[in-house]
């Protein structure tokens, strides 16, 4: 299915959305306050309505401990009758709160069931008033994001906040105000930031808990901020506090009925690879979550280096990446739809300390956001004074010279029809993200001649300091079909941003935007990848007759003749033990070096590693060769 629609997105448009739903979201708190006298009415689109339910004092003996066992619905109908189904969450005592957004104008009725007291099913009915809001966010034009209501693009800038579920009050408040400030608009946070806290008996919630998350989520929304819901620790941590199916889906029930009237994405646990039965345990949460949530908000997980290997499981809809690999990053963007997020391509060391590989000095730092930008992911920031790792979070560190790059690589993107632009190949000196014929986004990380082929127009030039974002335009314009120049000077990294200004003017009347995503495209569908090994250019030597689990193979890729395409390649090793159902792990990436199978992905003492090699040469086309190799422990 495409959706078209003729409007356009800017900077510009996209402050006027955040002081809307600041102020759609204030009056939706101040609503919230009267629930008792007057549920959800009236309530602006997309705006918050809670409706409070309490269990009879006679049945709550039934109930000892209610959240175990006692269950509150509402079952909403639109004025175009779209219905949603809602779960109630326990909200200490003998309360229950059902949240809702209703995504129509008009006219909405609802009729409560539950498990307990007396409940006939009589219809209640609300009004859901016009508002300007751009609704949620989706999955569009393949790799980008896009509103639900407004049809305008959506730039995701994320920030890594593990502990902005439980850190001191005061100081989230100054975290949320700092980095409104600096133009992120995404939080990634873990829900169970405190377990024993969220879940003091390990079977039922602390109300009080939650409520403050409420609080945060609902905060980071008034700023224009999304909350990326991290469900699940790492090191199978949510299997340890929910062990059966049952309790889990209780939990998620829980969590939707909390946040899914709120503006947030699902990632259901951090590094799903450390968890036993990892793909299927992740499949187990997020087809949960695609049922339960009405809304339909984005699902991914967190992982040690991709998410792409749940990609099949029919519930995921964006890709995220814990990794500076661009090997990865470049090849991965040519087989999948949906939008890929690298949620930790570095941390940023403010000032804090370094405690892990990942944990970069600034310079570096900003090098990996725009690789990782040209690769055509979305950024997600972190800082090792912020973040909620080693150290603890300390405000003091919240202005680093990372965020500073941060709202820099902000207000270049929104030069850009960012929503548009894809990885620019056949490239030298440089890498590039193109919308072609309009735009070129350029970047130089060592400042040197570079070749970058166009469609041949006029193009206004301007050199940019990706530190800054400060922008310096040519006095000329400059026509041709092939750019060939330097940066300014050598210094540090430059962009360069070739940009038909007249023509994205124009382009602002009438444009289709093309609402597309993963549920449209199955996965390497984006380009017939080669695999006819007569057409192969590469051979790999070193993989042994027989792999022992954990143990390092050394490998070589060869080219097998040279060509203007394989003067550049990048290669990626991937690994799967097909008959185990555990999924795809990356092995090794670049042309030589070594990969261990690991033992996570073979579930018996012998079994058959299917490794994949693929190769992605200068002119953007990808090879792939699979070799199938026995594995044992």
């Amino acid at each position: 299915m495409k959706f078209r629609a003729y409007r356009e997105h800017g900077a510009d448009e996209c402050d006027r959305y955040t002081e809307v739903m600041v102020r759609l979201l204030l009056a939706a708190a101040l609503a919230a306050a009267a629930l008792g006298q007057q549920p959800c009415s009236p309530t602006p689109a997309y705006g918050l309505c809670e409706i409070r339910v309490e269990m009879p004092a006679g049945t709550a003996a039934q109930h000892p401990k209610p959240y175990l066992t006692a269950e509150v619905h509402a079952e909403f109908r639109s004025p175009k009758a779209k219905t949603f189904l809602m779960p109630g969450f326990w909200d200490g005592g003998r309360q229950f709160v059902i949240r809702f957004s209703p995504d129509e104008v008009g006219e909405w009725t609802y009729r409560i069931t539950a498990n307990f007291g007396d409940f006939s099913g009589t219809t209640h009915t609300f009004t859901a008033n016009a508002s300007e809001s751009p609704g949620f966010i989706k999955p569009a034009n393949l790799h980008h994001w896009q509103y639900t209501e407004s049809l305008k693009a959506h730039l995701w800038m994320g920030d890594t906040c593990y502990r902005c579920a439980s850190m001191d009050a005061v100081l989230f408040d100054k975290y949320a105000a700092a980095r409104a400030a600096q133009k992120f608009t995404h939080v990634r946070l873990l829900v169970l930031s405190g377990e024993k806290t969220a879940f003091p008996d390990g079977e039922s919630p602390d109300p009080a808990y939650f409520r403050e998350l409420d609080r945060r989520v609902v905060a980071l929304n008034q700023k224009g901020i999304l909350a990326d819901l991290i469900l699940g620790n790492d090191n199978n941590r949510l299997a340890g506090l929910f062990p059966d199916w049952q309790a889990r889906e209780r939990y998620l029930r829980f969590l939707v009925a909390h946040y899914s009237a709120m503006n947030v994405t699902w990632q259901v646990v951090q590094e799903f690879e450390e968890y036993k039965d990892s793909k299927p345990f992740a499949r187990e949460i997020g087809l949960a979550l695609k049922k339960l949530d009405p809304y339909g908000h984005p699902r991914s997980s967190h992982a040690v280096t991709t998410s792409s290997s749940l990609a099949g499981d029919a519930w995921m809809n964006y890709i995220t990446y814990q990794s500076s690999d661009d090997n990865l990053g470049a090849i991965e963007h040519l087989m999948y739809p949906g939008p890929q997020v690298n949620a930790e391509f570095g941390y940023e060391d403010s000032g804090a300390g370094k405690a892990l590989p990942h944990h970069v000095d600034a310079e570096t730092f900003r090098k990996r956001l725009w690789n990782a930008t040209m690769n055509g992911q979305y950024p997600t920031y972190g800082n090792t004074g912020v973040y909620g790792g080693k150290f603890a979070p300390d405000a003091k560190y919240l202005d680093s010279p990372g965020t500073t790059y941060m709202t820099a690589w902000f207000n270049i993107m929104s030069r850009t029809r960012w929503w548009d632009l894809e990885p620019h190949f056949n490239v030298d000196g440089c890498r590039a993200l193109a919308l072609p014929g309009v735009e070129y986004l350029i970047y130089i990380e060592k400042p040197g001649p570079i070749d970058v082929p166009v469609e041949k127009h006029s193009y206004d030039v301007y050199w940019i300091d990706p530190a800054t974002g400060v922008a310096a335009k040519e006095k000329k314009d400059w026509k041709g079909d092939d750019y060939i120049g330097e940066p300014p000077d050598k210094t540090h990294d430059w962009i360069l941003h070739l940009s038909r200004d007249g023509k994205k003017e124009g382009m602002l009347k009438s444009y289709r935007f093309e609402a597309w995503g993963w549920d449209d495209l199955p996965p390497n569908q984006l380009q017939v990848i080669e695999v006819n090994p007569d057409k192969l250019p590469y051979d790999i030597e070193g993989l042994p007759p027989e792999i022992t689990v954990e143990q390092p193979v050394n490998y070589t890729i060869k080219l097998k003749r040279e060509t203007r395409g394989t003067r550049q390649m990048r290669y990626l090793l991937t690994g799967e033990i097909v008959r185990d159902g555990l999924g795809m792990r990356v092995l090794a990436s670049g042309p030589s070096g070594s990969f261990k199978v690991p033992a996570s992905i073979l579930r018996q003492a012998s079994g058959v590693v299917s490794i994949r090699i693929y190769g992605l040469n200068a002119l953007g086309k990808l090879y792939q060769m699979d070799r199938v190799v026995p594995v044992k422990r």
